[in-house]
């Protein structure tokens, strides 16, 4: 892609903008019992792509000077000198206003309020691998946030399904990102930064595999909260093998960044899995 801006936002690569969605889209049908509201699902989809680009150009803001060291990132345009870091960060306020504009015609004034601590913690991520040992686990606040809004755009209120839904996507976020963040770690030792997969050390597998347990165990306890019959079981199943898969690529250490782009299969197969449970009880199949 040659737009530079197009790709300062990783509109080339939309799996950042996957991961955030696929939670919240679990959320609003959940909120919504089976049937959320039209606006809210287009709304926050919209949101999503706003938020993680705003995310996108503020990280490259932030991170130009480790970025020409790592050879995966070496050429992103602001690294490169075809944006200048002023430019990013117009971008970034640009995006934050059009997505905080939108939210605030057409979504409700609590949920509006929640916005605005999440696009924060979302936009301050790139700067907590200068300082903070396990900054995945930040990400996976940031990463979460959706979750919340929308229990509070659809349903009114946060329930206990929400707060389970929110601490399973944190733990999830914690896993595939950390899977990422091996990809780069030779360079982060290199440069100084902070990731989990450093600070995890020789017990990183372990723990990745911990986290997709606890995220696992936890949508198992939503669905049986809910009462989702056997076509979600058989879904959630499939996307266990998948998140098993990424683990044992991650102890053999190979193909690490096609194990990470494999979560985006993992959110489509439980947004499957929850409409289907939604579905069964409506004895529609």
């Amino acid at each position: 892609m040659k737009n530079p801006y197009l790709r300062l936002i990783r509109f080339d690569k939309p799996i950042g903008t996957l991961l955030l969605l696929w939670p919240t889209l679990w959320a609003l049908v959940i909120a919504g019992s089976g049937h959320p509201p039209l606006y809210a699902v287009i709304v926050f989809a919209l949101g999503v792509f706003l938020t993680r680009s705003a995310g996108c150009a503020i990280n490259d803001y932030a991170d130009a000077e480790f970025d020409k060291h790592v050879e995966r990132t070496k050429h992103r345009p602001v690294t490169s000198g075809e944006i200048t870091k002023k430019q990013a960060l117009y971008m970034f306020i640009g995006l934050s206003l059009i997505a905080f504009f939108m939210a605030y015609t057409t979504l409700k004034v609590t949920t509006l309020l929640l916005s605005i601590p999440a696009l924060l913690i979302f936009v301050s991520y790139p700067f907590t691998k200068r300082f903070f040992a396990i900054p995945q686990a930040y990400l996976g606040i940031a990463y979460s946030f959706g979750i919340l809004m929308a229990f509070v755009e659809v349903k009114g209120t946060l329930t206990v399904t929400a707060w389970i839904l929110f601490v399973a996507n944190f733990f999830w976020v914690i896993g595939y990102d950390t899977i990422y963040a091996m990809v780069d770690i030779e360079d982060d030792l290199k440069l100084g930064v902070k990731t989990s997969a450093i600070t995890f050390g020789d017990y990183v597998v372990p723990v990745i595999s911990c986290c997709y347990m606890a995220f696992a165990i936890l949508l198992a306890y939503v669905a049986h909260l809910l009462h989702f019959g056997i076509l979600f079981w058989i879904f959630w199943l499939y996307a266990v093998l998948i998140l098993a898969h990424q683990v044992r690529s991650a102890r053999k250490k190979v193909k690490l960044f096609q194990m990470f782009l494999l979560n985006n299969r993992v959110g489509y197969i439980l947004f499957i899995a929850i409409l289907l449970g939604y579905l069964s009880q409506l004895h529609l199949i």
